[in-house]
């Protein structure tokens, strides 16, 4: 296949559609993020951003802003245009009735049953398309959208917050505050992305933890683009085994007094479980419960999060647990990406520790860690690496 040779202009205006496309990181779940640019005799005549699911897709946007002079110019779309009708009508007839000369696509849509569908009526049509400009960029603007195409699985974001020893909690079990107010703050920006925050009932119960976007807590850049009344908050799920969630009157628990829908995974019936606990869970506004499977009494993980995807519609989890549920999603290779807090603090050798990885014998078994960005947010640092896979 002949190498396109993509131009500074190519470049520039990929950029900006890229750079257009963050307009919904916080909005758009489960669809992609998706920026496009149109560009007539070298000048930018219409830019558009997806926003959010069911509205008018990136490339609607810009046509509109276009209008007539869409006929004869480029188009550069951050990921190929769609080809079916879902809750809107395919971009790519869009961009044929506009009489667009030439498509520059970013990337190929990542469902390899659809892939290419669109580039290929475009060029039925006589249009001109090149694909691969910044293609990693906009890769990174849909990690959960693209594997969730892929693999049918969620994008999966551990955060872990701990001491410069390694310590998330002293032996008495009190951990609030590891991090300072600006790591807590950072905290916000990536729930806000993810499609769903997970956790399990100890950590609820033991920090009477909300897991909600507080939006005040985001940037004031953020807050002047959103209008934080009407963007949705991240699903709260609860792996609730023993049912202790609800043992303790909701009144009390955060969880269930700020906004947000909650969904409590419980196991299947004949399972340890309390019956009368779901009976309640169920009664309770704006939450949901779902049975998972148990594997040798734990929740089977990979079954939950095809269930979660698949039924729920939820591409990127964020998980904010304790020592366990973080152990677990590392050694059954569940974990994507990981996004470790260190404090400037020394919290003793009793403390508890980070993960209860435990029976390691030799160096051959450590767990090796990619280090993609370390960074300082306020006084702590932020660690973001993925796991070497052996």
């Amino acid at each position: 296949m002949t190498q396109v040779l993509f131009s500074a202009i190519d470049h520039q205006m990929m950029s900006l559609a890229i750079h257009l496309a963050k307009q919904g990181i916080y909005t758009t779940s489960p669809n992609p993020n998706v920026g496009c640019v149109i560009v007539h005799d070298g000048n930018v005549v219409g830019k558009g951003a997806h926003l959010k699911a069911g509205e008018p897709h990136a490339e609607v946007h810009a046509l509109r802003q276009a209008g007539e002079l869409s006929e004869g110019s480029t188009a550069y779309v951050t990921l190929e245009p769609c080809s079916h009708y879902g809750r809107t009508p395919p971009c790519a007839e869009a961009l044929i009735k506009a009489k667009i000369r030439r498509v520059v696509c970013a990337m190929q849509d990542p469902n390899p049953q659809v892939a290419g569908r669109g580039i290929q009526m475009l060029r039925e049509a006589g249009i001109q398309v090149d694909v691969g400009l910044l293609e990693q960029d906009a890769w990174q603007l849909n990690p959960g959208f693209i594997k969730w195409m892929q693999t049918g699985m969620p994008f999966v974001q551990l955060k872990l917050a701990a001491s410069v020893d390694g310590k998330t909690a002293l032996s008495n079990g009190q951990s609030q505050w590891i991090t300072g107010a600006k790591a807590r703050q950072d905290v916000q920006h990536y729930r806000a992305k993810a499609g769903a925050i997970l956790s399990t009932a100890k950590t609820v119960l033991d920090d009477n933890a909300s897991l909600n976007v507080r939006w005040d807590d985001l940037p004031q850049s953020v807050q002047a683009i959103y209008d934080i009344n009407h963007v949705r908050q991240p699903v709260r799920v609860i792996l609730n085994r023993r049912g202790d969630l609800l043992k303790k009157p909701t009144n009390e628990l955060k969880l269930f007094n700020t906004d947000g829908e909650r969904l409590l995974v419980h196991p299947k019936q004949g399972s340890i479980y309390d019956m009368e606990t779901k009976a309640a869970s169920n009664k309770v506004v704006d939450t949901q419960v779902i049975e998972a499977e148990l594997n040798d009494d734990q929740f089977d993980l990979p079954f939950l999060f095809k269930q979660l995807a698949k039924d729920q519609n939820i591409n990127h989890i964020w998980v904010e647990a304790g020592a366990t549920l973080a152990a677990s999603l590392i050694k059954q290779d569940l974990v994507d990406e990981l996004i470790i807090y260190i404090a400037p603090k020394l919290m003793g050798t009793d403390g508890r520790g980070l993960t209860q990885i435990m029976g390691l014998t030799s160096m051959k078994e450590a767990i090796d860690l990619d280090i993609t960005d370390l960074r300082m947010v306020g006084a702590d640092i932020r660690l973001t690496a993925k796991i070497v896979k052996k």
